[in-house]
């Protein structure tokens, strides 16, 4: 049974949609609305009449049965005692998938598991699938579609997010925004009932508009069906995994969660590294690989080139490169081109100090020759804010360069300074060039991509 509905739906029925500021039932529609979902769009209640949202008109049918054309997909917002009959509706009406929003399932124990089950086996019955129940809905930027109660303005983009925590899904839903990281899909799966993990990465696998998966997860249900999936995907897409409940404390807080098994924290660990997966410990970590894997071409050697106008944060680079097991490029006949782009004190040794005294001219000539020469295979350029360069203008140098230069090599920035440097880096990742505030960040999150570089080609060989 595809899951293609679930991302690119013909149409999509609200069944619990309200007219009411503050209901969930209302805030799906507007979002869906607002976002600009090109498909159909019904509203279902079982008080019928009419609403209005964001300025359109919605006669609101009874039933689902009672709308005259074909709904692909059903997004449920009614009490949980209600979900039955509604999902044996729907499969009647010939539906194709059913986000559940709806919570009061799983997680409350074993009489809740059972309805679950229930109601994965009347989808199954008419050859449905089901998303959650417990969740906060589904986004697929291709398609403009944006079927949840979080914020309305995602950035598109070339990563997937899948949650198994609402609250947090939505709050990372609003930092990705905040933070300038483009998403194609955001997937929020609850309980995982019926669709899970794996089924998701079978999906994005083949999504041309997909090129990195991001997973929260409190724990897997079928965990060899999971590996067999990441394996496979991971030879194609890099995936990073935030998989919390470490310690025993935290396994049992996620167990009472999600109603989900956490199972020992090693196992884990050493079932990503087999199937290639990157565990990342925290949020910001999981996102700063995320903005380089999603955004970057892999490279093509193992020849690391730094540029930096400040010898400080090139010392940070290199000890963090070094932790990181990166190669610094040291083929000094090569390095001896970036002498051009700095005063006789400069240094040319890797990593390249262009000096305090390096405006926009040395900083262009530099980036350029780096991106050029084909012996130096990843450029980190890094920069720390002086009256000399507005870091506003080194961005747009940057991006110039990158993009006359085919964007065949990876290139990650870090931009140390005040205000105007939080634009610089906003400018860039608005552009899909990873830019970090800190020079380790940049460093580790070129490693993350690496580390998928050489997982995989160690793979292909096997």
């Amino acid at each position: 049974m595809s899951i293609e509905a679930l991302f690119k739906p013909r149409s999509v029925a609200v069944i619990g949609a309200s007219g009411k500021p503050g209901k969930i039932g209302y805030a799906i529609m507007k979002n869906l609305i607002e976002y600009g979902y090109e498909g159909k769009i019904y509203a279902v209640n079982i008080r019928g009449g009419e609403i209005e949202i964001s300025g359109r008109k919605f006669e609101v049918y009874k039933s689902i049965l009672d709308i005259p054309d074909e709904v692909d997909m059903a997004v449920i917002v009614v009490p949980a005692k209600f979900v039955p009959q509604v999902v044996e509706e729907c499969g009647r009406k010939g539906v194709k998938v059913l986000p559940i929003i709806s919570s009061g399932f799983g997680e409350l124990g074993e009489e809740g598991k059972k309805v679950e089950e229930q109601l994965v086996g009347t989808a199954h019955k008419y050859g449905m699938r089901i998303l959650g129940p417990n969740i906060f809905g589904v986004v697929y930027t291709p398609a403009k579609l944006n079927a949840t109660f979080g914020p309305t303005d995602v950035l598109p983009g070339k990563l997937a997010l899948v949650s198994q925590s609402g609250a947090l899904g939505i709050a990372l839903m609003g930092w990705t925004i905040l933070e300038k990281v483009g998403l194609s899909a955001l997937v929020s799966i609850g309980n995982k009932s019926d669709l899970d993990d794996a089924d998701m990465l079978d999906y994005f696998e083949n999504d041309e508009n997909t090129s990195a998966i991001l997973i929260y997860m409190e724990g897997v249900k079928g965990g060899r069906k999971f590996m067999e999936a990441a394996k496979r995907v991971s030879m194609k897409k890099p995936i990073i995994i935030i998989k919390a409940g470490r310690s025993e404390r935290g396994a049992k807080a996620a167990a009472s969660h999600t109603g989900s098994l956490a199972g020992a924290d090693s196992i884990y660990t050493a079932a990503f590294k087999q199937s290639g997966v990157l565990r990342a410990l925290t949020i910001g970590e999981a996102f700063d690989w995320a903005r380089t894997l999603s955004n970057l071409p892999e490279p093509e050697g193992e020849n690391v080139v730094i540029l930096t106008n400040g010898g400080g944060i090139g010392v940070m680079a290199t000890d963090a490169a070094e932790e990181e097991g990166l190669k610094l490029y040291d083929n000094l006949e090569e390095l001896k081109v970036f002498a051009n782009h700095m005063p006789p004190f400069g240094s040319y040794k890797n990593p390249v100090d262009l000096t305090g005294m390096a405006d926009a001219k040395a900083y262009e000539g530099a980036v350029r020759d780096a991106l050029a020469n084909p012996n130096m295979h990843a450029i980190a350029v890094l920069y720390c804010q002086t009256a000399v360069l507005d870091p506003r203008d080194l961005a747009k140098i940057v991006i110039e360069e990158y993009e006359a230069s085919g964007r065949e090599k990876p290139l990650v920035v870090a931009i140390v300074g005040g205000i105007e440097a939080k634009e610089a880096i906003d400018i860039l990742n608005e552009k899909g060039i990873p830019a970090y505030p800190e020079p380790e960040r940049a460093i580790k999150s070129l490693s993350a991509l690496y580390r998928w570089r050489n997982w995989k080609m160690k793979h292909e060989k096997e």
